[in-house]
C-alpha cells in the first residue's frame, strides 16, 4: 500500500494527494486507508518512511555484496544516482512540505540520518581498516557525498540533468577519493 501511497504522492503532489487518490491507485477502501494513516501528513510521512527504508535497506545489500570499503561507497552513489522519478518527485513533496511545518522537518531530520548511515559506516569501515586516510571528518565527508547526490532532486524532476548523461558520477567520486585520500583517484 506504500508503494501505492508514494506513487500517487509523486504523481499529485502533496496539496493534491487525497484518500480518494490512493484508494483509487491501491484499491483499498477509503475508511481503511484513513483508520490506517490517520490523516494525509501522515500518510505523506509513512510514504517517505518507506521510500526511505526501501533505499537504505538496498544500500545495506549493496554494501554486504563488497568487503572492499571504497566498493561499497561506489556502489551506494550510484544506487543514490538512479533513484527513480517518482521517488525524487515525493522526496520533493516532503521536503517542501516540511520548509513550512516544524513536526515534518523532524521527521524530514531523523529520516535523513537514516539515510546516510549507510554511507558512515562504509567511511568508518574504511578508516578503521586503512584504507582510506581521511582529509575531513566523516560527517562532512558524508554530508558532501550525500547532498552530492540528493541535490540532483530537482534538477532531475524538472528534467534539467539526466546524470547519467553527464560525468556527474565521477566528480562525486573524485570528490570522495579526495577526501577519503584513496587510491582509486
Amino acid at each position: 500500500m506504500l508503494d501505492h501511497v508514494v506513487a500517487v504522492l509523486a504523481d499529485r503532489g502533496y496539496a493534491a494527494t487525497r484518500f480518494i487518490d490512493v484508494s483509487g491507485a491501491s484499491g483499498v477502501a477509503v475508511s481503511t486507508l484513513q483508520g490506517y494513516f490517520g490523516s494525509r501528513e501522515d500518510m505523506l510521512i509513512e510514504g517517505f518512511r518507506h521510500a526511505t527504508s526501501v533505499a537504505v535497506a538496498a544500500m545495506d545489500e549493496l554494501a554486504a555484496a563488497f568487503d572492499d570499503p571504497w566498493q561499497q561507497l561506489v556502489a551506494m552513489v550510484d544506487r543514490g544516482l538512479s533513484t527513480d522519478l517518482a521517488t525524487w518527485r515525493m522526496l520533493m513533496e516532503f521536503w517542501t512540505a516540511a520548509a513550512h511545518d516544524a513536526e515534518l522537518r523532524e521527521h524530514a531530520a531523523a529520516l535523513a540520518e537514516q539515510y546516510r548511515e549507510p554511507f558512515a559506516d562504509a567511511v568508518r569501515r574504511g578508516i578503521e581498516s586503512g584504507a582510506f586516510t581521511p582529509r575531513f571528518g566523516t560527517a562532512a565527508i558524508v554530508e558532501v557525498a550525500v547532498a552530492n547526490i540528493v541535490g540532483l532532486l530537482y534538477p532531475v524532476v524538472l528534467g534539467h540533468l539526466a546524470p547519467r548523461d553527464t560525468d556527474y558520477r565521477d566528480v562525486v567520486l573524485a570528490q570522495l577519493a579526495f577526501a577519503l585520500t584513496t587510491q582509486e583517484r
